[in-house]
């Protein structure tokens, strides 16, 4: 095996000759440093009012809300208070609580669906029914193409404000989503108040 020369070659000179030749050197503007000019003065924690109060462990601050958009009904509906016994609610939840009177509001529009629910509530309170079951459909998704938005599933997002309204938000206790095996999404259990 033949060594490599160490060093350029003749033609690797030539051709480096070429390209210096063209180079233009770049100025460069002399840098200026002030003599008075302090170094940056350490500001320790307790003189910073932002970390005077942090602590090793401690939670941040939440940020503010950025828009002013409504929640999802969904989770409109899972954050609201439980005004029912708890363990009932968990059981609820779970799907483990068997409704006792159920209404299907599919296909329905919105001015046949509230009197057919008030009258369903009304009377499966007068009855003594303390779980029913709403069934809204998670609704269909059609654009029309018009300039405002169309929310898919105008009963489900229509239900839980009529159940918080009179003559019936006296009555209800309590609104979740159903189980899966109760509907899921497409459905609420309405929890009503006992019959005085």
């Amino acid at each position: 095996m033949a060594k490599k020369p160490k060093g350029l070659t003749s033609d690797d000179r030539s051709i480096w000759q070429r390209v210096a030749e063209t180079a233009v050197p770049i100025q460069h503007a002399p840098v200026s440093r002030p003599a008075d000019k302090k170094p940056p003065k350490k500001i320790r924690a307790e003189q910073h009012p932002a970390i005077s109060h942090f602590k090793v462990g401690a939670r941040a601050a939440p940020l503010p809300r950025k828009h002013d958009i409504q929640k999802d009904i969904r989770q409109q509906v899972a954050e609201a208070p439980v005004n029912m016994d708890r363990k009932s609610f968990q059981n609820l939840r779970r799907g483990k609580l068997k409704p006792e009177g159920r209404i299907d509001l599919h296909g329905m529009t919105l001015v046949e669906a509230h009197p057919a629910l008030i009258g369903f509530v009304m009377s499966s309170h007068r009855a003594g029914k303390r779980l029913v079951l709403v069934i809204t459909g998670k609704g269909k998704h059609k654009d029309e193409g018009g300039p405002m938005p169309v929310r898919m599933g105008v009963l489900r997002h229509q239900v839980p404000e009529w159940l918080r309204m009179a003559p019936v938000a006296s009555l209800v206790l309590q609104v979740s989503e159903a189980h899966l095996k109760h509907g899921g999404g497409g459905a609420y259990y309405v929890y009503l108040r006992r019959k005085r």
